[in-house]
């Protein structure tokens, strides 16, 4: 193999021989990334060009190349050299090469070293209830339950929080359900709100944060021997590269913000509807200029510079040490998602409460309403592809520049879970370090009657105090001793607490809550005016009111009781007066000083490798990343999950024994649109991070496992989610602009505008005839008077094929029978595909005498453990000191009978529900999610999770091990691949080896041609076909074409796709751009 090129679907690698050859012969294979990497590449292939068209072996040009090459070894080396260094220093002295450490302690003062499993700050607890949440559908309805009911306090910790974000769909008839209206609710009955979320880099930093004095700083470093000529080649490299920092700078800012979103209209939205909602934003980003240099100054101290190493510094060298700074964070994210509800419900998982989260099983991707405007289900920027348009001034929220008349969203698969028990005790600890060190470290000098610190009593059931990393001392972080760690100044804030107000702290009136004001004369669940206007805009019968009238007076009456029940229940299990029992949960996290004023924690990595090693048949992992290593020698990458995985199967390849690793993916991460665009670099960089973890690169997982002598495609399979769907402009809606004299996109707007209107706008009300906004809705009024007309005429369905998603899941319509009017678009047209977004965090695998189980970060083993929450698999999530997450291990000692390898097998409840849920969706074996019709996967915890044993769906995915499922689950991946790739040519693509073979799959059909290519009058040429739209030429012309199309779309079941191993195995992927390096590939690792 060693050499060859495998014409394999499932290859493993080009040059399983690669790493010897380093070791063995020293070659540079020209690594590294930036100029001089990307150079070398260059001129080592035209050398190798020339040498094969007859250079002698002895002098001539293979001398001189020779020569040239030692010359970049040498280069080479000193650029790397530099790089680790810098990566070193501002990470901690002598920090290890992994942040893996088996017996969870770590050889540097600056990690963690707490004695719980896995190196966890928590301990396990047992007699915990948890429940399971497949896709934001059914989570959303239960969160807004919890904050329905909420009566005390809500913690919430989320990467991204949209205040307009609707928890229930359609909008139109649950408006009562955005999260501002919910919170605004909640705090007018007296709940205190407390809110943290990732504030997002927003400024540039530019060249005069930089020059002239790290420059100086800089030549200044070199030795004091140095000759002449050297030290002014020294100050010829950093004069060049401080001016093209400069010129790069003016034509594209060296920093932009990662994502879209909008912390501070998450902050001020929220905060302006009542006092009682705090909002913190953290990190802090830009300091002034003196900060930046000093702390560049700092960072490269002692750090042996030559004139090499200084003429081959980027700007991205800057950015990189800039950005990798202890005192300024510029790259790494808070990325938890957390609630906590009236601290004992808690919520966790993959899913921000933000747009684009809100999803159904079979992931519509169409939202095109012509004959009701009222049944959407995504409104303004809430339909959403990324690929297409991302995000734009998310602070008006309501406006949206991508045409759903033409564009498909991207749907989200994800996973998240609701806890109650002794382990929410930890969720409460973690929330309260958290918020009590920001508020510390930003908000305590405003001395803002809206933030105070957390109160939060010591617990003794095993949650790990840690020290706080602070220069201030104990007393000013508010330790004077470790039992008063949590202790705080803020009183609770629910109104029978108002005798205890302290001077300067505002309590909400008595009249904000209780049956005689705003549940009887505003909306009967406690939205006041606003309930009021939505009621009579919706003609809600007076039965409702009165049901929920009945709930909420029951609801008041027994909250005191219930409240002390609770408090009875948390104590028994903190203190053990009772028998255990329950799921036995355990939190881990990756934190560290920047975000969390502790020592580094990564107890989720350690979680990860320790299952996988344990596991004993079977691991299934759910991800939005996979960048992993099987060494040192893959650096910059760090984790070792995939030494792990590497480990376990060599270990039952060995021994004979059967054992399999299925690993869901994106097929492209980090939202890019045309892959060949300088603008997608980051993700090129990804993707070929990621592929040189699996079978790329010399020491991927699948090589590695090939080196070992066994074929890794039996251990091992890589997969992506794809769905379809077909956009509603069809005659209905044609019919409708004509009769009415609006365009359909006008009245879309308008709707917008009207549903997503804040409740106290001032052209907001009753406009007499029962609807609740009169704000600029002629069009719309128009347009839906006609709409509703036609809606009454025999054969229009109601709308039922607005979306044709239901076609490829259990029961749906053969979309070879769904009908169709001719309208503003072809059929044909009219179908479009995209990447199913995988979210999940959530890993599976099973331990001889553990229990556990997790969730959202889906891990799940052997059916029987589960690790769910928001860490990705990459180093940004893992190490600890990068991105800051959480994430619990779940056992849940429930037995149900399985079968694993066609043997009896002992599964346990909450994992292997949760993983035939989740490989019934992917396969298409559960029928359409209904929004209108809940069910007790909707509900919060104590309603259990629903799941039908024995049926013969859930018969088919039974036994992961078994022949007849493998089977089944790899052709039903490999129709679907077929199929999507002959309609719609999607990318990435097994087809696609080059960036010539791109071109001709995909750029023919989908890029624009630029100016150049044009000619005569300098326009460019559009694509052939919109994005993710059928490529029509690969059928027949007219309507024999289309029942063609629709004949290889009815093989398409499920969601479930291979995920394309060979995508440019021929290419260096990143190497289109050069701002990819030893510097910064750190940030997309």
């Amino acid at each position: 193999m060693a050499g060859g090129y495998r014409e394999d679907p499932l290859a493993y690698g080009d040059y399983h021989q690669r790493p010897h050859a380093r070791e063995d012969e020293g070659e540079y294979e020209g690594d590294e990334r930036g100029l001089i990497g990307d150079t070398y590449r260059k001129f080592r292939g035209r050398s190798a060009g020339q040498n094969s068209m007859g250079n002698a072996p002895n002098g001539g040009p293979e001398q001189s190349s020779g020569l040239v090459s030692g010359l970049f070894n040498t280069i080479h080396d000193a650029v790397h050299e530099l790089g680790s260094e810098v990566r070193q220093r501002v990470a901690g002295k002598d920090r290890p090469t992994s942040h893996t450490h088996s017996t969870a302690n770590c050889d540097d003062s600056m990690h963690n070293s707490a004695q719980n499993r896995f190196g966890s700050f928590a301990a396990q607890r047992s007699g915990n209830n948890v429940k399971w949440y497949v896709d934001g559908c059914g989570y959303m309805w239960a969160v807004s339950r919890a904050l329905e009911e909420a009566r005390e306090s809500m913690w919430i910790l989320d990467w991204w929080l949209s205040p307009e974000l609707y928890l229930r769909r359609p909008p139109a008839k649950n408006e009562q359900y955005r999260i501002d209206r919910m919170l605004q609710a909640a705090a007018q009955r007296g709940v205190k709100v407390n809110i943290i979320v990732y504030k997002e880099v927003t400024q540039a930093l530019t060249r005069k944060y930089l020059s002239p004095t790290v420059p100086r700083y800089l030549h200044s470093l070199l030795p004091r021997h140095t000759d002449t000529f050297s030290s002014a080649l020294c100050h010829m490299g950093l004069t060049a590269t401080f001016s093209s920092l400069e010129y790069a700078e003016s034509k594209n800012q060296l920093m932009e913000p990662f994502v879209p979103v909008c912390s501070s209209h998450t902050k001020h939205a929220l905060e302006n509807l009542h006092p009682n909602i705090a909002v913190f934003r953290h990190p802090d980003h830009l300091p002034d200029a003196q900060t930046v240099q000093s702390s560049l100054i700092s960072s490269l101290s002692n750090l042996s510079l030559s004139a090499k190493t200084a003429a081959s510094l980027p700007m991205d060298a800057l950015k990189a040490v800039y950005g990798m700074n202890d005192d300024v964070i510029l790259y790494w994210a808070h990325h938890e998602k957390l609630c906590v509800v009236d601290g004992r419900t808690a919520f966790m998982g993959g899913l921000d409460l933000c747009y684009g989260r809100w999803d159904l099983n079979q992931h519509p991707i169409s939202d095109c309403h012509p004959l009701n405007l009222e049944d959407t289900v995504f409104p303004g920027q809430e339909y959403n592809n990324a690929r297409v348009l991302d995000f734009q001034d998310v602070s008006h929220w309501q406006n949206n520049k991508l045409d759903r008349t033409v564009n498909s969203r991207m749907g989200w698969s994800d996973i998240s879970v609701c806890l109650r028990g002794p382990v929410v005790e930890d969720l409460r600890a973690h929330f309260v370090e958290r918020w009590n060190f920001i508020y510390n470290e930003k908000y305590d000098v405003r001395k803002d009657v809206r933030y105070s610190r957390l109160t939060f009593a010591q617990n003794e059931a095993g949650t790990f105090q840690q020290r706080p990393m602070s220069s201030r001392g104990p007393q000013e972080y508010g330790e004077a001793s470790q039992s008063q760690r949590y202790e705080s100044s803020q009183p609770s804030l629910s109104p029978s607490a108002s005798q205890f107000q302290v001077p300067g702290q505002y309590f909400p009136p008595p009249s904000s809550r209780g049956v005689d004001s705003d549940e009887i004369e505003g909306d009967p669940r406690g939205f006041g005016s606003f309930g009021d206007q939505r009621r009579r805009h919706h003609h809600q019968p007076l039965e409702e009111g009165i049901d929920h009238l009945t709930d909420v007076v029951r609801g008041r009456f027994g909250d005191g009781m219930h409240r002390m029940e609770d408090r009875h229940e948390h104590h028994n299990h903190l203190h053990g007066s009772v028998q255990d029992a329950g799921i036995s949960c355990q939190i881990v996290r990756s934190c560290a000083k920047w975000s969390h004023g502790v020592l580094t924690e990564h107890s989720i990595q350690d979680a990860y490798m320790d299952i996988i090693r344990r596991s004993q048949y079977f691991i299934y992992i759910e991800n939005q990343f996979f960048i992993t290593a099987t060494s040192d020698a893959q650096k910059p990458v760090m984790n070792k999950i995939g030494a792990a995985i590497v480990e376990r199967i060599v270990r039952a390849a060995r021994a004979g024994e059967r054992y399999k690793v299925i690993v869901i993916i994106p097929a492209v991460p980090g939202f890019a649109g045309d892959l060949k665009d300088d603008a997608s670099l980051g993700t090129r960089a990804i993707m070929e991070f990621q592929y040189n973890s699996i079978n790329r690169g010399g020491y991927s997982i699948m090589e590695s496992i090939a080196n070992a002598g066994f074929d890794p495609t039996e251990y091992i399979r890589f997969y992506n989610l794809r769905n379809y769907d077909r956009i509603n402009t069809s005659g209905t809606m044609r019919e409708a602009e004509q009769q009415g004299g609006v365009n359909f996109g006008a009245a879309q707007q308008q709707f917008n505008d009207a549903v997503e209107l804040p409740t106290d706008y001032p052209n907001r009300g009753d406009d007499g005839q029962g609807r609740g906004f009169t704000t600029r809705q002629q069009d719309y009024d128009q347009y839906q008077r006609y709409a509703y007309g036609m809606n009454n005429q025999p054969g229009m369905d109601g709308g039922r094929w607005d979306s044709v998603s239901e076609c490829y899941m259990l029961g749906g319509a053969d979309i070879r029978s769904v009908p169709w009017e001719g309208g503003n678009m072809s059929e044909m047209d009219a179908f479009v595909s995209e990447e199913l977004y995988v979210h999940s965090k959530a890993s599976s695998a099973c331990q001889v005498g553990c229990r556990w189980l997790t969730k959202k970060q889906v891990l799940i083993a052997d059916d029987r453990i589960v690790i769910c929450g928001s860490a990705n698999l990459n180093d940004r999530s893992q190490n600890g000191d990068h991105d800051s997450e959480i994430a619990i291990i779940i056992e849940d000692p429930t037995p149900v009978e399985s079968f694993m390898d066609g043997r009896p097998w002992q599964a346990k409840k909450f994992a292997v529900t949760l993983r035939r849920q989740l490989f019934r969706k992917h396969l298409g074996l559960l029928p359409r999610q209904d929004m209108d019709r809940p069910d007790n996967n909707f509900e919060p915890i104590g309603v259990p999770n629903s799941y039908d044993f024995g049926s013969e769906e859930d018969g088919l995915v039974t036994d992961p091990l078994s022949d007849g499922f493998l089977a089944f689950w790899n052709s039903r991946a490999h129709q679907n691949t077929y199929a999507f790739g002959k309609i719609f040519h999607p990318v990435p693509h097994d087809d696609v080896r080059t960036w010539k073979d791109y071109d001709q799959f995909y750029g023919s059909f989908f890029s624009k041609s630029g100016k150049e290519a044009e000619g005569k009058d300098g326009q460019e040429i559009r694509a052939k076909y919109k994005w993710g739209h059928v490529v029509a030429e690969n059928f027949s012309a007219g309507q024999q074409g289309v029942v063609e199309m629709k004949e290889l779309l009815s093989t398409i079941k499920g969601t479930l796709v291979e995920m394309p191993l060979l995508f440019l195995i021929k290419e260096d992927i990143a190497q289109e751009g050069m701002s990819l390096n030893a510097f910064t590939e750190v940030v997309y690792t």
